[in-house]
């Protein structure tokens, strides 16, 4: 097969939870040790920090990764969703991981595929830690990709644990409480690892720190940390990130990884070339400006309406659209009456239909027109704008995946 080949295949074959939703959802481990065991356990060779939360964790991920990466480490990163290339998800030192790879790794193991019928996340998780075995990287950064207990990275025992800011997403997986999501995320708290915990409200840091203590793990918190060094990611929300990834530097420091200040600062101030991260308050284009970010949930959205507040400018243009299984009443509240809309639907099975955003919408007095694509959208804002007007997009992340 070609590269292209194996990708269509691994996006028709497995259930993939970014496109079709809750039919990709497995709700235990056993697909993941399976694939594990059958290539030898490679999770167990190379040391890793694990990162979970509802926001920040891509950034605070990308942060650690660039910071190692500067700091003479051969660092894998583990992301997801991707924006544009299936090989997004998976970059050693900032390269993604190649197509050759891919394509020998889906050849040997399709028919195991078949039998065991993993989803897309399980086989792109398992695939990850293959790759990072063979390349003997020192350390792997591991983003979570939902949840936390029961997600697929969840096999990794990690030098350090990470929990960012939780707030509401995926309900319908991780419960109906900032408590119980917090107990899912929480579940990848290990026997006797430090875990560092973000920016949270009392009740979560709680429960978090119950199951700390249960599993006797030393617990550090965010808000103790300075962060004195800058970042190159734009966006005031990335303060607490970076507030967080100090307090993982200096865990990191006192067990003994090789971390310097000199490395920290460049190193978090080379984020995007180092990594490849997009999509969080990226400036797409300038006269007029479009900006593009990916927070989708309510903690999300929140702080781009707060960074959308700040920003100057005669008009507000918004491109928006989500996918369907978003509490959209919510997110819908949130954003600004005085901007215009220009509503559309993602190109992906989840994606909400536009005429139903379009009515939910007013109820809120959200006004604008719907359109058939992102892309048109994009384009009827732009030629709406004058060039002291701010368009925004956003909603989802494959609704930025489009304009990027």
């Amino acid at each position: 097969m070609t590269y292209q080949e194996t990708v269509e295949y691994l996006f028709s074959q497995l259930p993939m939870f970014q496109r079709v939703g809750a039919a990709a959802y497995k709700a235990d481990l056993s697909n993941t040790i399976a694939l594990c065991e059958l290539m030898g356990n490679p999770q167990n060779e190379f040391r890793s920090i694990h990162i979970a939360g509802t926001n920040g964790k891509g950034s605070v991920s990308s942060t650690l990764a660039s910071i190692y990466t500067t700091c003479g480490y051969k660092t894998g990163l583990f992301t997801s969703p991707h924006l544009k290339d299936y090989r997004e998800r998976m970059r050693i030192n900032g390269a993604m991981i190649p197509e050759n790879f891919v394509i020998d790794f889906v050849e040997k193991y399709r028919h195991e595929a078949t039998e065991l019928k993993p989803s897309f996340f399980e086989f792109t998780c398992a695939m990850a830690f293959a790759w990072f075995a063979e390349e003997q990287i020192d350390m792997a950064i591991l983003e979570v990709g939902m949840g936390g207990r029961l997600d697929s990275t969840n096999v990794v025992t990690p030098d350090i644990s990470v929990i960012t800011s939780i707030g509401y997403d995926h309900q319908q997986f991780l419960g109906n409480t900032l408590e119980e999501i917090a107990a899912e995320k929480g579940g990848i708290i290990k026997p006797g690892v430090p875990v560092v915990i973000g920016n949270n409200t009392a009740s979560v840091q709680e429960v978090l720190e119950g199951i700390a203590t249960l599993r006797k793990a030393p617990v550090y918190f965010s808000r103790s940390s300075a962060a004195e060094f800058t970042t190159d990611l734009q966006g005031t929300y990335q303060r607490e990130n970076m507030r967080t990834v100090s307090r993982v530097i200096d865990v990191a420091k006192e067990i003994g990884h090789k971390i310097t200040r000199e490395c920290v600062e460049r190193g978090a101030l080379n984020v995007k070339r180092n990594t490849g991260l997009r999509g969080r308050w990226e400036i797409i284009d300038d006269n007029p400006r479009v900006i593009a970010d990916v927070g989708h949930n309510e903690g999300g959205v929140r702080m781009v309406v707060d960074m959308l507040r700040k920003q100057s400018y005669v008009r507000l243009h918004i491109v928006w659209g989500m996918v369907g299984d978003k509490d959209a009443k919510t997110i819908l509240a949130l954003l600004p009456t005085s901007a215009t809309y220009y509503w559309c639907r993602p190109d992906v099975p989840r994606g909400k239909d536009v005429r139903e955003l379009s009515q939910e919408a007013q109820k809120f007095s959200l006004e604008g027109k719907e359109y058939p694509s992102v892309q048109a959208a994009l384009a009827a804002a732009k030629d709406d704008a004058l060039i002291n007007d701010l368009i925004f997009v956003g909603g989802s992340v494959f609704v930025v995946a489009e304009i990027i």
